[in-house]
């Protein structure tokens, strides 16, 4: 259903090189170094963050979204293509 929270989470912390979510008492960094459209949005921005399915973080003004599992084992998930 459109508008229902599947999960708690929230934004824990927020510093210069990334910031923290927990979601069912797991926290979980995403460092801006990796995920560089987090890098210049606004505080508020990183805040207004919703979990569209139990699996899936997503940031409407921001238009992103983040798999859980991609912050869960980040080695299986490369951001840059080789």
């Amino acid at each position: 259903m459109n508008g229902t929270d599947i999960s708690a989470c929230n934004v824990t912390n927020i510093t210069s090189v990334g910031f923290w979510i927990l979601i069912d008492n797991q926290e979980y960094f995403v460092p801006f170094a990796e995920y560089p459209f987090f890098k210049n949005a606004t505080i508020n921005d990183i805040l207004n963050l919703k979990m569209i399915s139990p699996k899936q973080l997503f940031w409407e003004k921001l238009d992103c979204d983040i798999e859980l599992d991609a912050l869960q084992n980040p080695e299986s998930f490369p951001l840059l293509f080789k």
